[in-house]
């Protein structure tokens, strides 16, 4: 079991050389990281580590998860999310911690049995803040991965408005479920903000359509319908249409449309749009 007075030589072994050991760490993980992030930056975050470090273990702080130890849990959580964000390494990023080991070897010189003691209980502590570091850095990217995906759909699902009361949602590339639901979402949005009645989904770039992409479809043209919009779906290609007939799906009471533009007639004239009259007020 580790006494108190295990963590009082510890803080003593920490506080020795003071600021000298802090520059010493800085100075360690300032290389490693080879300029990437500014020294002034670099100082402040790791002189912030040190000195909640020694105010923790001063307490007799010598579990990571000790209430005594939270600062440093959210120092490190700060730290851990700023190196995920800015494109670091797992490894760069628990260099931060580990780093203050090799800082702290040359007090075991002496070989008193009091730093050797407290240099293992310092590698115990640094271990476990190294793996709180990684979690924390790994939770940070997973966000980002997922936070990035969802941008990504966002933008390769674009709401048009092509005339007024007729918007059109053109796809390209593969559909999956997850993004066949923010078509859905977003149709549905477009429909309530511009007041339109009349919905094209053009899927003249979608390569193949699934059984599970053909029923979000069909949920999101039923869900347009009890909106008070008509759908049609264009661009369906000969091996889409294979597709849904060997999978027998039921398009039933849905109008759909070889061209976006064929779409797009249809959708003028059930708004009431005079397409002859049109036609010549261009000319």
């Amino acid at each position: 079991m580790v006494e108190r007075d295990d963590a009082v030589d510890l803080m003593g072994l920490l506080s020795v050389e003071g600021q000298d050991l802090a520059a010493s760490w800085v100075s360690e993980v300032s290389g490693s990281l080879k300029g990437r992030i500014g020294r002034a930056e670099l100082d402040r975050e790791l002189r912030e580590l040190y000195d909640a470090l020694v105010e923790a273990l001063g307490q007799g702080a010598v579990d990571v998860h000790a209430e005594q130890m939270s600062e440093v849990r959210a120092l490190l959580t700060e730290l851990s999310r700023n190196r995920a964000r800015q494109g670091f390494s797992p490894s760069e990023t628990a260099i931060s911690v580990f780093a203050l080991k090799r800082i702290l070897e040359p007090a075991l010189r002496d070989g008193s049995a009091e730093n050797v003691r407290a240099h293992l209980l310092l590698g115990r502590i640094l271990d476990e803040l190294g793996l709180f570091t990684i979690e924390t850095y790994t939770r940070t990217r997973d966000e980002l991965i997922t936070a990035q995906a969802e941008q990504l759909l966002e933008l390769s699902t674009p709401v048009v408005r092509l005339w007024d009361g007729v918007i059109a949602v053109p796809l390209v590339g593969t559909l999956d479920s997850a993004r066949t639901q923010v078509v859905m979402e977003k149709l549905l949005q477009a429909l309530v903000d511009t007041g339109s009645e009349q919905a094209i989904i053009d899927i003249t770039g979608v390569p193949a359509v699934d059984t599970q992409v053909a029923q979000h479809l069909l949920k999101t043209i039923v869900a347009a319908k009890l909106m008070g919009a008509e759908c049609t779906v264009s661009g369906i290609s000969p091996q889409i249409a294979q597709t849904i007939v060997a999978l027998g799906i039921e398009f039933d009471g849905i109008v759909t449309k070889a061209s976006l533009a064929d779409a797009l007639k249809l959708a003028l004239r059930r708004s009431g749009v005079d397409l002859v009259a049109q036609q010549g007020a261009l000319r």
